[in-house]
């Protein structure tokens, strides 16, 4: 069953190649058509969640595809913005390998009975990979001298979230205490 919760993670989904048709499009006005998009896009990330809380409807649906479209939003976009020399390729692989690595985990953790919750910088990074995109793609309307900082801190955000994940949830992989693991995980994330 599709909730307004699960409609918005598609939005997000369906926005992120229109963002990125905008980019490589050869139109007048297009960065600030798909900056407008990607804004949109990126405003879902926090609403679904919110919609999915206030209103009761968190589903497995949700928990899979809420994480995998902001992949799809900010990996889209950042592959086109490097092609376009707008962005460090260095930034988007550390950025691809941090999802992939997470991505594995999550699978690994969810083959045994365990679910990899998102941790506060885990949200961070999310939120701060966003913000940099969204200041890169102005940056290309307006001056914003600060865009790459922007990056660059998400960037590091993006490591120390992979670290963090790696170190509080090591011990559900070694198989020792893994359910006992899995309790003080969920109680850290909280």
């Amino acid at each position: 069953m599709i909730n307004l919760a699960n409609s918005i993670t598609l939005l997000r989904i369906i926005l992120a190649p229109i963002c990125v048709g905008f980019l490589i499009w050869d139109i007048p006005g297009r960065d600030l058509l798909a900056t407008i998009i990607f804004i949109i896009a990126g405003l879902t990330d926090g609403l679904d969640g919110y919609a999915a809380r206030v209103r009761k409807e968190v589903t497995n649906f949700g928990k899979f595809f809420d994480p995998f479209a902001d992949k799809v939003l900010i990996i889209l976009t950042l592959v086109v913005l490097a092609n376009l020399g707008r962005v460090p390729w260095l930034a988007v692989w550390i950025i691809i390998l941090r999802e992939v690595l997470i991505t594995i985990l999550r699978h690994y953790a969810a083959k045994k009975g365990l679910t990899v919750t998102a941790s506060p910088w885990g949200k961070s990074k999310t939120f701060f990979q966003i913000i940099a995109i969204i200041l890169i793609m102005i940056n290309q309307i307006w001056e914003i001298p600060f865009s790459m900082g922007f990056l660059w801190f998400a960037v590091f955000l993006t490591i120390w979230s992979g670290i963090d994940y790696l170190w509080h949830w090591r011990g559900a992989f070694t198989g020792e205490r893994a359910l006992e693991k899995k309790k003080e995980i969920d109680n850290h994330l909280d």
